[in-house]
């Protein structure tokens, strides 16, 4: 596998043990128990995910790739010559070779992925190294909802923010106004992005895709549990929790839970959370868009809306944001 020199962000020590304690404190304490989703993505959750996007019931990667693939000739037109593609939260990257071997014959000249997973990360590029040997490669540890450097000395005429995967959806609105705004700090006044999102739909659909029969889903959203367990010295019983997939209509979300299943005491560290049966710890939401309000909060952002494509049973959408 080829050797890829990774970025580490000064801050990622903190983001990995100090954030991530301090917010499963303060999120356990709280009147309604909630942890940030991000922590769901250690080593083993971006394994789990990479299988949740090939199970049947999960449309969102399936449809933005058919997109992808539709329309490459024109979204890589719209990223430009000379570009240099930033990828925020790259996982594994598969939709990103798509785009990378298109922009190859626009003379990419620099691939920079970011995502909090470092072993995963380096993995991924060395992965796309090893197709793309003459590929300039700039992977980044850090957490994309902070603040953070990409590399010194990019050379490239133009920067492109890669957000795929309908990832904008699990912010809350104010936390997509400060990606956006962060992304626009990145990429410059000449920069361009190109966003997935997901669209509204029938209830069922969507809940089925974040509730497979397989249980994927269910061992990616419990697994934090598990996290907590090796990272802070936890004592949760898996058996003694469920996953539940729900949809909340005023936020416009599917809201993923973990239910407790009886009254019992979890323990972190030294300190004890009570469970009261039935009661959640809400781990994401994903917001479903349609296409007037994903613009509005584009606009409302720095950005314009310039192109958007879209599958032909209006799943998915794919924005191209200058």
């Amino acid at each position: 596998m080829t050797k890829i020199n990774v970025i580490t962000n000064k801050n990622t020590f903190t983001i990995k043990h100090g954030s991530f304690q301090s917010d499963v404190m303060s999120g356990l304490s709280g009147l309604k128990k909630t942890l940030p989703c991000r922590w769901l993505y250690d080593n083993l959750g971006s394994e789990l995910f990479e299988e949740i996007t090939r199970v049947p019931e999960y449309y969102p990667t399936r449809t933005e790739t058919i997109i992808l693939q539709t329309y490459i000739r024109e979204i890589a037109d719209f990223a430009g010559r000379n570009a240099i593609l930033v990828e925020y939260g790259a996982g594994a990257g598969i939709k990103t070779e798509t785009l990378i071997a298109a922009l190859q014959s626009l003379a990419l000249d620099c691939y920079i992925p970011v995502d909090i997973a470092g072993e995963f990360l380096e993995e991924t590029a060395s992965r796309i190294q090893g197709k793309f040997p003459h590929l300039s490669i700039k992977p980044v540890v850090s957490d994309f909802m902070t603040d953070f450097a990409l590399p010194p000395n990019l050379l490239g005429t133009r920067r492109v923010a890669f957000f795929p995967g309908s990832t904008i959806g699990n912010l809350s609105p104010k936390q997509a106004g400060d990606f956006l705004r962060r992304m626009r700090n990145h990429v410059g006044p000449e920069g361009a992005a190109i966003i997935g999102f997901d669209l509204k739909k029938d209830v069922e659909t969507m809940i089925s895709a974040y509730d497979d029969k397989a249980g994927i889903t269910s061992k990616f959203n419990l697994n934090l549990l598990t996290r907590i367990n090796r990272e802070l010295e936890g004592n949760f019983e898996l058996s003694r929790f469920k996953h539940s997939a729900r949809w909340n209509e005023e936020e416009s979300a599917i809201e993923m839970h973990i239910v407790s299943l009886e009254e019992q005491i979890a323990t972190v560290g030294m300190f004890n959370f009570h469970f009261r049966a039935g009661e959640t710890i809400h781990t994401e939401s994903s917001r479903k868009y349609d296409v007037k309000g994903f613009e509005m909060l584009a606009n409302a952002n720095g950005w314009k809306m310039d192109h958007i494509w879209r599958d032909s049973d209006n799943k998915f959408g794919i924005a191209g944001l200058r």
